[in-house]
C-alpha cells in the first residue's frame, strides 16, 4: 500500500472554483486514500462544509496552520 499522498494546492484557483475542486478530489479518492489541501487561510468553513455534507466519511488533519501557508490531510474513510 501506498503512503505518498497527492497534494491539491487550491492558492491560485479563482474562488468560486475552490470548493468544487476540492470536492471533486475528494470524491475521486477510494476509502483508505487521502490528499494534502494547500491554502492561503485556515480552511475551517471547508471542514463544517464537509461535516455537513460528507459526515463520516473523512479524517482531518491539520499538517501546518499558517501564518502563510495552511496545509490538512484528507482522508476518505468510507
Amino acid at each position: 500500500m501506498s503512503t505518498e499522498i497527492k497534494e491539491l494546492d487550491i492558492r491560485p484557483i479563482i474562488p468560486r472554483e475552490k470548493h468544487p475542486t476540492i470536492f471533486s478530489t475528494f470524491e475521486a479518492l477510494n476509502t483508505g486514500e487521502a490528499f494534502q489541501l494547500i491554502n492561503d487561510h485556515d480552511p475551517k468553513p471547508l471542514y463544517y462544509e464537509m461535516e455537513a455534507e460528507r459526515n463520516g466519511t473523512f479524517e482531518w488533519e491539520y499538517v501546518e496552520q499558517g501564518p502563510e501557508v495552511w496545509r490538512v490531510n484528507i482522508k476518505k474513510i468510507a
